[in-house]
């Protein structure tokens, strides 16, 4: 199957680069500089595509990308050119006013309700303000959008540097494990993540399961699980997963929220009002000792509600062995890279990929939407 072009492979000078980033989590503005500053070198014009939030095609202030403008100014150190149109004969004019080597960001691209929609008319409109497509929104290119899929069916398209990195590091443990290779799955949907999983059950050596995901597996199974996060409607799709498989690691206790109280119990069934929001010591001591044999290591989702403490105590204690073993380590998703940043573990890990469904969609099939969009 052919690779999408990379960035080096297509002549940019003196050219309209229309390039999709992904600015919808400000940390994320600093992994496409690379890309922005060979595209100056270049002498390229410009032009940014971005989302930020879901405004569902009504434009809101709250999501709107003007602030990224300034912060991408002190990041590049230049000045960009903010439009606060998409597509339009305003845009136009800017573009043709605009430098060899300028930067001109659009406005948040979700403002326009083609966008998710998918629309030929936006896709070609959008296409019509340049003269290639680079795709550097390696986070969004699981979603079948205008500005992902679209745009591609009109002009000659390549990846980007950061685009192409996350493929080489995750093509690593598709296709290049060291072992033994460990998949750790959390989160809150299992919905999400049910073909991930049973991807893992046949490359990885051990899966390991926590968070609202193994609450939903264990309730399938009918283990009461009381005021626990689940997702009834995914029972039959669970069916799909050989339980039995001995490289499947499931909780063995769980960290337990009651009446204000906290406490750990072995699962056996919970009792009315318990809520489980972690996985509890015996399953973390489990993990750990599985974790420092690795060699290597793919992480997304957290483990418990590491939004409260002390049901962040599992995460954290992960992230500690992942830390002190010698596994080549990938990690993504929104959460998890949160969490990896806030305790400031970033150097501990190999990579950690800007994706979280986009990571798990191109794991599960080893390809995106937007990758097969620059391919056909």
């Amino acid at each position: 199957m052919p690779k999408p072009r990379t960035l080096k492979q297509v002549n940019l000078k003196k050219m309209r680069a229309l390039v999709r980033v992904d600015f919808n989590v400000p940390w994320r503005i600093k992994f496409v500089l690379p890309t922005l500053k060979y595209l100056i070198k270049q002498k390229a014009k410009i032009i940014l595509i971005s989302h930020s939030g879901e405004p569902k095609g009504k434009r809101t202030k709250k999501f709107s990308l003007k602030p990224m403008s300034d912060e991408l100014r002190e990041l590049l150190k230049k000045k960009i050119i903010f439009s606060p149109d998409v597509v339009g004969w305003n845009v136009k004019k800017r573009i043709e006013m605009m430098g060899y080597g300028d930067v001109l960001l659009l406005e948040n691209i979700r403002f326009n309700s083609g966008e998710e929609k998918n629309s030929p008319r936006l896709a070609k409109d959008l296409a019509a303000l340049g003269d290639i497509f680079i795709n550097e929104a390696f986070a969004v290119s699981h979603r079948p959008h205008a500005s992902v899929v679209g745009i591609p069916r009109y002009l000659p398209s390549a990846i980007g540097f950061l685009f192409e990195k996350e493929i080489q590091e995750l093509d690593k443990i598709l296709k290049r494990p060291k072992r033994p290779l460990i998949a750790i799955i959390g989160g809150a949907k299992i919905s999400t993540k049910l073909k991930v999983i049973n991807k893992f059950l046949r490359i990885a050596d051990q899966v390991l399961i926590g968070g609202a995901l193994a609450n939903t597996i264990f309730a399938s199974q009918g283990i009461f699980m009381a005021d626990s996060v689940i997702e009834k409607e995914v029972f039959p799709e669970i069916k799909k997963i050989d339980l039995k498989n001995p490289k499947l690691f499931l909780p063995i206790d769980l960290g337990i929220w009651n009446k204000n109280r906290v406490y750990y119990k072995d699962v056996s069934g919970l009792f009315e009002k318990e809520k489980a929001l972690d996985i509890g010591p015996k399953t973390v001591n489990l993990f750990c000792n599985l974790i420092e044999k690795s060699k290597m290591l793919v992480w997304n989702g957290p483990l418990g509600l590491v939004e409260e403490k002390p049901f962040d105590k599992s995460s954290l204690e992960i992230s500690e062995a992942i830390a002190r073993s010698r596994a080549y380590s990938v990690a993504g998703g929104g959460d998890t890279i949160a969490l990896i940043r806030k305790i400031k573990k970033e150097k501990a890990f190999n990579y950690l990929s800007t994706g979280g469904g986009a990571m798990l969609d191109y794991l599960a099939n080893e390809t995106l939407p937007g990758i097969e969009a620059l391919r056909k």
